[in-house]
C-alpha cells in the first residue's frame, strides 16, 4: 500500500455505486537484469518537461511514491466505465512502456519485487515538496520491504452523506477480510517463499508499528458517520503521532493506513486491500465482482447491515483475514456474519467456495463477457500467487524468467498461466 497523499481531489457529490476510482501501482525495472530502477522522475519530464509529482498520459494520470521506482496510473476521475478504463489504462502502460525503452527500462506488475532489497536498492523520490516523505523516514525507518516494495490497487467508492457512508462502510466491513483470497499475488521475498499467499499485507500490517494505531487491526472499526469516525479513528490516531510529528505534517485522513479508509476530503471508501495484478484485465475484472459484491449487500440487505457490522471485533476480522493472506482460497469461511449475509454460502467451508457462490449469485448483466471469462479463470486456476507458485514451485531458483513473464503479461494486458 502506497502513502495515500493526495492533494488535488475534489469533493465528490456523487451518490452510491454511480461512479468509481481506480488506482493501480507500478515498479520499473531494468529490462536486462529485472532489478529495480529509480527513474519514475525521467517518465514525469518525457511527459511534463519536468521533475513533477503528476502527469497526463494518454487518458489516465501518472503520479510518483515515496519509491523512486514506483509510480501510481489512475484515473483523472471518477469513471462509471471500467471497460473503457481498460482500454485507457493498457494504452497509457503501452505509452510508459515506449518512454522507459530509451532508459533500458520496462514495467514490472506485482505487488511485490519478487528478489528485491530495499536496504541495499531503496531510493527515495528526490523532487519536490519532500518533508512528508522525509518525516516519515524518520520516524519509521522507511527502508523496508513495508515501504519501498508494495504495490497495491486502491478502488474508491463515493458516497453521500452519513446514511449512505453508513451503509458502504458496513457492507465493506463485511467482505473485506475476504478480498485478498482473490488478489493476493506476493508468494516471494527477497528469492524465498514466504508461506504467506500476501506476503504484502503480512508485511505491511506492522511497518508503523511505533504508531499502532496507524493500521490498528487493518480491518476498520464499526463506524457509521464521520463525526464517529473522526472521535474513534482519527482523533486517536492524531494524538498519538502528535509527540512525533509537533508541526503536523501528517496529522491528515491520509495518514490512517487500514485496509479501507474515509476520505470525507471526497466522500468516498478507499479500499487498500489488495494486491495489483499481473494486468489491468485483471485488475479491472476482480474490482467489478468485488463492487458488485458491496452493491447487493447494500441494495439487498440494507436493514441488517449495521448489526452485521457490529457482530464480529475486529480482532476476530483480523484473525480471519490472517488466514486469508496465508491460504487464500483455502481458508475456511469462520464469520457467521457473512453466512447471515448470504444465506446460498451457508454450506461454503472454504474462502474460495464463498466467491464461487457469490459469482454465481450476482446477476451476470453487471459484468462484461471478458469479465466473466477473466474472473471464471481465478476462481477455477488460483489467485496470481497460486499460479506463480504453480509456475515456480516452493523452491524457486532464478526469477528472471517470472519477472520477464509478469513484464510480458502487463505489455500485452493478458493473464499468467503456469503452463
Amino acid at each position: 500500500m502506497g502513502l495515500p497523499i493526495e492533494t488535488k481531489a475534489s469533493k465528490s457529490s456523487l451518490g452510491l455505486f454511480e461512479k468509481f476510482g481506480i488506482e493501480l501501482e507500478y515498479m520499473i525495472v531494468r529490462t536486462a537484469t529485472g532489478q529495480v530502477a529509480p527513474v519514475v522522475d525521467q517518465i514525469m519530464i518525457a511527459l511534463c518537461g519536468e521533475a513533477a509529482g503528476d502527469a497526463a498520459v494518454g487518458a489516465c494520470e501518472v503520479s510518483n511514491e515515496l519509491a523512486a521506482h514506483v509510480f501510481e496510473l489512475k484515473t483523472p476521475g471518477p469513471t462509471a466505465d471500467l471497460g473503457q478504463l481498460e482500454l485507457d489504462l493498457v494504452e497509457a502502460i503501452g505509452l510508459t512502456n515506449g518512454i522507459l525503452a530509451d532508459h533500458g527500462c520496462r514495467l514490472l506488475p506485482g505487488p511485490m519485487h519478487p528478489t528485491m532489497n530495499p536496504a541495499l536498492e531503496s531510493t527515495t523520490w528526490p523532487h519536490g515538496n519532500r518533508e512528508v516523505y522525509e518525516l516519515y523516514d524518520t520516524l519509521f525507518n522507511c527502508r523496508g520491504h513495508g515501504w519501498f516494495n508494495l504495490q497495491s490497487c486502491h478502488i474508491n467508492l463515493p458516497f453521500r452523506g452519513d446514511a449512505e457512508f453508513a451503509r458502504l462502510h458496513s457492507a465493506i466491513l463485511l467482505v473485506l477480510p475476504l478480498l485478498p483470497a482473490l488478489t493476493a499475488a506476493s508468494p516471494f521475498r527477497e528469492g524465498e517463499v514466504t508461506g504467506f499467499l500476501d506476503s504484502r499485507i503480512e508485511t505491511y500490517r506492522t511497518n508503523q508499528s511505533r504508531c499502532p494505531l496507524i493500521t490498528g487491526d487493518i480491518i476498520p472499526e464499526a463506524i457509521f458517520s464521520q463525526q464517529e469516525y473522526h472521535e474513534k479513528i482519527l482523533a486517536p490516531m492524531f494524538a498519538q503521532i502528535r509527540p512525533l510529528d509537533p508541526n503536523g505534517i501528517l496529522q491528515h485522513e491520509w495518514l490512517n493506513s487500514r485496509g479501507a479508509i474515509a476520505r470525507f476530503d471526497r466522500n468516498a471508501i478507499e479500499i487498500r486491500l489488495l494486491d495489483v495484478q499481473e494486468c489491468p484485465r485483471a485488475d479491472l475484472a476482480l474490482s467489478r465482482l468485488i463492487i458488485e459484491t458491496i452493491r447487493y449487500l447494500v441494495d439487498h440487505r440494507s436493514s441488517h447491515l449495521r448489526a452485521w457490522a457490529e457482530a464480529s471485533s475486529t480482532a476476530a476480522r483480523r484473525e480471519q483475514l490472517f488466514q486469508v493472506i496465508r491460504d487464500g482460497f483455502d481458508a475456511p469461511l469462520v464469520l457467521p456474519e457473512i453466512r447471515a449475509a448470504f444465506p446460498s454460502t451457508g454450506n461454503c467451508r472454504t474462502v474460495g467456495d464463498f466467491w464461487r457462490q457469490i459469482f454465481a449469485l450476482l446477476p451476470l448483466t453487471e459484468f462484461s463477457a471478458r469479465d466473466v471469462d477473466t474472473i471464471s479463470t481465478i476462481l477455477a486456476q488460483g489467485n496470481l500467487a497460486t499460479r506463480l507458485l504453480a509456475f515456480t514451485g516452493r523452491r524457486p531458483g532464478d526469477f528472471a524468467n517470472v519477472i520477464e513473464q509478469l513484464g510480458d503479461c502487463l505489455a500485452q494486458n493478458r493473464l499468467f498461466t503456469p503452463n
